[in-house]
């Protein structure tokens, strides 16, 4: 499976950037895991959806036709580790071998990022900041691969 996970926003702080390498390292047994860093925009604050809308279209522009996108949503629907195991696992029998893990900016994503998502996930009804929300995402997308493949590190 090809994973790309596409965020708005530069890792900031060297814990962050040594936690998602620790993962991407741990991942590469499972699959290919390739992570798209893009600006954020430099409107001035106030203008939220104007902001959202430019981020949007850059996201967009990462996404081929063909790639399974998930965002990520406050409004999206809660798994558990188990069931997004199993979303993986589905996806992969279905033959979904591009996935796009879509992270938006401050400000959140688009509407028209979030129409182009083919599944809606939400972590949480809490707001994380998006550097944290990507070490998450790859925590649990390798949780997910030691629970397909029956490996000790999930509780």
């Amino acid at each position: 499976m090809n994973i790309q996970i596409i965020c708005v926003g530069k890792l900031k702080e060297k814990y962050w950037d040594d936690a998602v390498n620790e993962y991407l390292k741990r991942l590469k047994r499972f699959a290919q895991v390739s992570i798209v860093e893009l600006k954020e925009s430099k409107l001035p604050e106030g203008m939220d959806q104007q902001i959202m809308k430019e981020e949007g279209e850059s996201i967009l522009k990462k996404i081929k036709d063909k790639d399974y996108v998930i965002t990520l949503e406050i409004k999206g629907k809660n798994l558990s580790s188990e069931e997004l195991a199993e979303k993986f696992k589905d996806l992969a029998l279905e033959g979904k071998t591009d996935v796009d893990l879509v992270i938006g900016g401050s400000y959140g994503l688009s509407k028209e990022v979030s129409d182009r998502a083919n599944f809606k996930l939400s972590f949480s009804k809490m707001t994380f900041p998006h550097q944290m929300m990507r070490v998450i995402l790859l925590e649990q997308v390798y949780r997910s691969f030691k629970i397909i493949n029956n490996e000790t590190y999930h509780k």
